[in-house]
């Protein structure tokens, strides 16, 4: 398989790392909240604004200052369940006026769960491997792997840190071929249902109302709730789909979404696992 080492993702990540040094060393940022930052960043070079982290080289530290506040208000209005949105959405202008797009909060709400899966993923396949170095610095940390204060985040979970030899071999297959849904587990993609008592709703009914909402084959299974008596009826499933982005398309930026499917209720909101 072929492979590319850490010196030579280093390499190729010079800027990046370059911003985030500055980020954590010369503005003294928090390194937690950095490297979500950063992850936001690329995730939105991924999402078709290409070379946001570039165009930040040659701007002074209070610019990339007021960029990182910008990005910390996304990530605070991911972690909200009723943000605080501007009428328009605008609360980026700085974060605009570089990019020469327009770019909302209302964009990262109304796709919240498709954006919060985006930057884990980079968090985990890219800022937790190019960033080691600088954090060890920063940090102090020599354990392995690195502890970084601020997680496990009560949003993005955990990253682990582990600190590498500069030979040390990343297969290319799993770094370049990133791609949001290969780095998804099941519980990100999963929607809970729940139904009246009394209005009994068959896994079919599920099936039919969320594939004319999401399309054909975005189902990818309907777990209905299981052990109860058979004079009773289910009163909650977990629906798993294909994409994150059905999730976001099912709940549209709501916390709980309500649908109707031959007279019966149905209400969904985002799967969370409860041991």
């Amino acid at each position: 398989m072929a492979s590319i080492t850490l010196e030579e993702l280093h390499t190729y990540h010079a800027i990046d790392r370059q911003i985030f040094s500055r980020l954590v060393i010369s503005l003294n940022r928090n390194p937690a909240e950095s490297l979500l930052v950063m992850a936001t960043w690329l995730w939105l070079e991924e999402k078709g604004y290409p070379n946001i982290v570039a165009k930040m080289v040659n701007l002074s530290n209070p610019l990339l200052e007021a960029l990182a506040v910008e990005a910390i208000s996304c990530l605070n209005c991911l972690s909200s369940n009723n943000p605080t949105i501007p009428p328009n959405g605008h609360a980026l202008p700085l974060t605009s006026r570089i990019m020469g797009r327009d770019i909302s909060l209302h964009m990262f709400y109304q796709n919240k769960f498709s954006t919060i899966s985006g930057i884990k993923s980079f968090l985990n396949t890219v800022c937790s491997r190019i960033f080691t170095d600088i954090l060890q610095h920063v940090t102090g940390s020599s354990s392995q792997p690195l502890v970084i204060p601020g997680f496990p985040h009560s949003l993005f979970g955990s990253v682990t840190i582990e600190p590498r030899a500069m030979d040390h071999h990343f297969p290319v297959g799993g770094l370049w071929g990133w791609h949001p849904s290969n780095n998804v587990s099941e519980d990100d993609r999963t929607v809970f249902l729940t139904f009246s008592r009394g209005f009994p709703v068959s896994e079919d009914e599920v099936r039919e109302l969320f594939t004319k909402i999401c399309g054909a084959s975005s189902v990818d299974g309907v777990h209905m709730q299981e052990n109860i008596p058979s004079d009773e009826q289910p009163l909650f499933a977990r629906m798993v789909l294909r994409s994150v982005s059905n999730v976001d398309q099912i709940l549209n930026g709501r916390r709980i979404a309500k649908f109707r499917i031959n007279g019966k209720h149905i209400w969904a909101r985002k799967y969370e696992r409860r041991e």
